[in-house]
């Protein structure tokens, strides 16, 4: 756990904090125990917002991007290598120790061999499957990304770190070509990232409202440049607690469904679950999944008539109808 190599850093000397000022906690997740740390001095930077919530709810001051002066930072990596130097930049241009903290498998090792190019590293904890070490001083300007994102193909602009910033999500243009002519109401597309899905939703006749629900707080500030439409409302919320004011008519997702390396079938079960809470008794959600995810059966446990409508090799397009009453 990275809570049990910071206590050790800090307990053993190799990590020394400075005795005053604010510290900058990175990018932790939800459950991470931040106890080691004077939790007065602590602020913690966390766009995702079920985490962000969390943080807020241990009382725990919680923003979305640095504010004013730090004398330290802990940064827990992420699993985007350029979204992770893109935050040691930022940690360091602070001017006081930065301590960075990740497994294996978000890239710790050559993070820390890129690291020791540019400052003095001091102790390297090793335990389970990870690292934390600390540095001060060094350049990482050139780490700094463009604050205005960068243009991919269809004129959008996303920043890194977010889901598909490089491109079009394959999964998301199937979907978008397997929606109907037509979308008439009041309609949400779930986990709408950058805006991809909702320009396309746009394009339909009869959309006269559209909600892009997204949880992380650098997508959905990509789909405010992205879509510029008058019928967009925008929640940065969490797809699963969201409510919308009046029942929808239709529902469009590309529900997540990694949290870690391996696939998690089970986010794409709640995405399902909340679709059906938020839609009327006649509304639709249409829902595109990677092919091997057994979606159907969550599916038929809360709509009354689910049909697999297009797809290709990697995809599959549910069309789910008539959200069962009392199921949620």
């Amino acid at each position: 756990m990275s809570d049990t190599r910071l206590n050790i850093a800090l307990g053993s000397g190799a990590v020394t904090l400075p005795p005053e000022g604010r510290i900058a906690v990175f990018r932790p997740h939800g459950d991470a125990d931040l106890s080691d740390l004077p939790g007065d001095r602590v602020h913690v930077i966390q766009g995702f917002r079920p985490d962000h919530d969390a943080f807020v709810a241990s009382g725990y001051d919680t923003g979305v991007a640095p504010d004013g002066a730090y004398s330290g930072a802990l940064v827990f990596l992420t699993r985007s290598k350029i979204e992770a130097r893109a935050l040691i930049a930022q940690a360091a241009g602070f001017g006081g120790v930065v301590i960075v903290d990740g497994q294996k498998t978000d890239g710790i090792e050559s993070i820390l061999r890129d690291i020791r190019k540019r400052a003095d590293v001091g102790e390297v904890i090793s335990k389970a499957h990870g690292k934390l070490f600390a540095f001060r001083g060094g350049d990482f300007s050139d780490w700094q990304p463009d604050p205005a994102g960068h243009a991919i193909a269809g004129g959008f602009r996303t920043v890194p770190g977010v889901f598909s910033a490089d491109g079009i999500d394959p999964g998301s243009a199937v979907l978008a070509a397997a929606l109907p002519a037509r979308l008439s109401g009041r309609i949400a597309d779930l986990g709408a990232g950058w805006g991809f899905l909702a320009r396309e939703i746009l394009t339909r006749e009869g959309v006269s409202q559209l909600h892009l629900i997204e949880a992380e707080h650098a997508a959905l500030a990509c789909a405010r440049v992205n879509v510029t439409d008058a019928r967009a409302q925008f929640h940065w919320a969490d797809a699963l607690q969201f409510a919308p004011d009046v029942p929808l008519d239709a529902v469009v997702s590309n529900p997540p469904f990694h949290t870690s390396r391996a696939a998690e079938p089970a986010i794409g079960r709640a995405f399902i679950a909340a679709a059906a809470r938020m839609l009327k008794p006649s509304g639709k959600l249409w829902l595109v999944a990677n092919r091997h995810l057994p979606y159907e059966a969550e599916a038929a446990l809360h709509f009354l008539d689910v049909q697999e409508v297009a797809g290709d090799k990697r995809f599959k397009i549910l069309a789910a109808a008539k959200p069962r009453r009392g199921r949620h």
